[in-house]
């Protein structure tokens, strides 16, 4: 009789064990998956946060660059224009030319930007704006081309074009600053580590580069 307790009793406790071990596990799993969902929270903030503003980066770079080409084709219309007064003067309509062609040439996709591209593209744009400098001096000896009405409308476009220029850079820094701040801030610089996010360069240039040609009327 004892022997048959013994065992009876024992087969008893088994399923018991085997209970609280099922239990422990899925209390365990439980545990483990409110701790990943408690880290998920933040990380998706975080990261929609970064590619929010790697986009913001990337479109305010578009609207330098398209702006500059705007620059350039005024430029170009303002050259023509000159070319029919100022015929004796072929050295300095020849370098404004060619410079242009060189600004254009420099053209950087938003994802390629770093501080090598863009100090590439801010002196092709300096080389235009020292030679548009010269050309304006020029057209101070042709009265009769100053007063003509084509070349002040595109001396006006131009001036307007060079102060949205100007605007457009400065927005540019500070949405490159707010993405930086925002990535290397802890917890968030440990999330941009771990989905590839990397500080964006500024548009710190020669401050030369900066000066648009003073524009007379």
């Amino acid at each position: 009789m004892e022997t048959i307790t013994n065992t009876s009793a024992s087969l008893n406790k088994q399923p018991i064990k085997s209970k609280t071990g099922c239990l422990g596990t899925t209390m365990i799993l439980m545990v483990v998956f409110v701790l990943l969902l408690i880290l998920s929270i933040p990380a998706c903030n975080s990261y929609n946060g970064m590619v929010t503003r790697d986009e913001s980066y990337k479109a305010k770079w578009s609207e330098v660059e398209n702006l500059y080409q705007r620059r350039a084709d005024l430029i170009k219309n303002l050259v023509e224009t000159v070319k029919g007064y100022a015929t004796h003067e072929k050295t300095t309509l020849t370098d404004v030319t060619e410079a242009r062609a060189k600004a254009t040439s420099v053209t950087i996709k938003a994802d390629k930007l770093d501080a090598n591209t863009i100090n590439q593209f801010d002196q092709a744009q300096g080389q235009l704006t020292s030679a548009l400098g010269k050309l304006m001096v020029v057209v101070e000896k042709y009265p009769e081309l100053k007063a003509n009405t084509g070349f002040l409308e595109l001396q006006s476009q131009l001036k307007i074009t060079e102060d949205t220029i100007a605007a457009r850079r400065e927005m540019f820094i500070k949405v490159a600053q707010d993405y930086n701040t925002y990535i290397l801030r802890f917890p968030k610089n440990v999330f941009a580590s771990l989905f590839g996010f990397k500080q964006k360069a500024y548009f710190n240039t020669d401050k030369k580069n900066n000066v648009a040609p003073e524009v007379k009327f």
